[in-house]
């Protein structure tokens, strides 16, 4: 057997014991319709014991059955064991949702009473799926050093900066994929306004406006600018759609060194060359640039503080590749759709647990 489950068995009521203690998982497998007559599976924590084994400890359902009657937990056949994994799909998620709750804000970082979050999402594909079969969306609390929201969804359920709640004095930063209008004025009115955001721009995401409400020539502004590294911004507005008012936002934006602006024209020609698709002149112009747009005022947040908060975020994709590499999120064996969600939902489970262990070695001084 993988070690990984010889881990998960020998400190198992080490892991119970980092859940909330307010947390009754008998009360909620029983809610959640994954034990009902108490047969076989008997309690919450075996539940939970069987789909971590299962899950990101790396064992497969004939292995599952025979480490859960070893160790005395049930005695399950492989169809068996799939079933109750099955049932457990609402249980798994209700207990990422209550970890996800118990979870206090992280340190203010960089400004006074804000705190820094970073959005982003990867993918994962069924065996034999060439594409991307589910989603994985998720909020990183800079100043906790772990994730605050993970969310499981399909394929059709795009990125959007509005997934996780805002909270007051919170600056969530995107990369391009969430520069939507409607998304971002959705996170300005969820937080009160009270949250603000920080999101890389593509140079046709949205249809900028200027202080007179006439369109922004965004390529020809970005064309006129004079050589050299040091920021630049202008104060816009963004249109939303409908009858709603356009979003207020500063651009900002900064020259890319040489190499870097050239290694992205490069990427360019080769995606367009890949997709049988001429390539825009513009895009070619924009790849000389980095743009961001912001909902923070100018007072106390100045460009270059903007950019280089921007500049975290690769702290989320780093946490996303120890998902993958660590704990195996993308080796999903599964093929259908309440299995994948056990699976994966066990993998989340753990993923912030180790969140909280991590917590243990950086209150210790170096």
């Amino acid at each position: 057997m993988p070690d990984a489950a010889s881990v998960l068995s020998d400190q198992f009521p080490e892991l119970l014991a980092r859940l909330p203690a307010s947390l009754d998982l008998d009360a909620m497998a029983l809610e959640t319709k994954a034990i009902q007559r108490r047969r076989e599976v008997v309690d919450g924590a075996g539940l939970l014991r069987i789909a971590l084994a299962r899950g990101p400890g790396g064992l497969s359902l004939r292995q599952t059955a025979a480490w859960a009657s070893l160790l005395g937990i049930a005695e399950l056949s492989n169809p068996g064991v799939k079933y109750r994994l099955n049932q457990a799909t609402g249980f798994l998620a209700a207990l990422v949702d209550r970890l996800l709750a118990a979870k206090a804000p992280g340190a203010e970082l960089r400004w006074p009473g804000r705190s820094l979050r970073l959005a982003d999402g990867t993918c994962v594909s069924q065996p034999g799926s060439t594409g991307t079969d589910w989603r994985i969306h998720g909020v990183f609390d800079l100043g906790r050093g772990g994730f605050s929201h993970l969310e499981l969804t399909d394929q059709h359920a795009g990125e959007t900066l509005a997934r996780g709640a805002p909270l007051a004095g919170e600056i969530r930063i995107g990369d391009r994929n969430y520069a939507r209008a409607s998304a971002l004025r959705r996170f300005r009115a969820e937080g009160g306004g009270q949250a603000d955001f920080i999101v890389r721009l593509g140079w046709n995401a949205l249809q900028l406006r200027n202080r007179a409400d006439r369109p922004f020539d965004l390529i020809g502004y970005l064309q006129c600018l004079p050589p050299g590294a040091s920021p630049h911004e202008v104060t816009l507005s963004a249109a939303v759609g409908g009858t709603e008012p356009a979003l207020a936002v500063r651009l900002i934006v900064q020259r890319k060194p040489p190499e870097a602006a050239e290694a992205t024209r490069q990427a360019l020609h080769r995606a367009a060359a890949r997709k049988g698709k001429a390539l825009d002149p513009r895009s070619l112009i924009a790849a000389e640039f980095m743009m961001l747009v912001t909902s923070l005022p100018k007072c106390g947040y100045s460009a270059p503080a903007i950019l280089a908060a921007y500049r975290l975020r690769w702290q989320i994709e780093l946490a996303f590749k120890r998902l993958k590499s660590l704990l195996h999120i993308d080796r999903l064996p599964t093929r259908t759709e309440r299995g994948s969600q056990s699976w994966l939902h066990a993998h989340l489970i753990l993923a912030l647990l180790c969140d909280d262990l991590s917590q243990d070695f950086l209150e210790f001084s170096p």
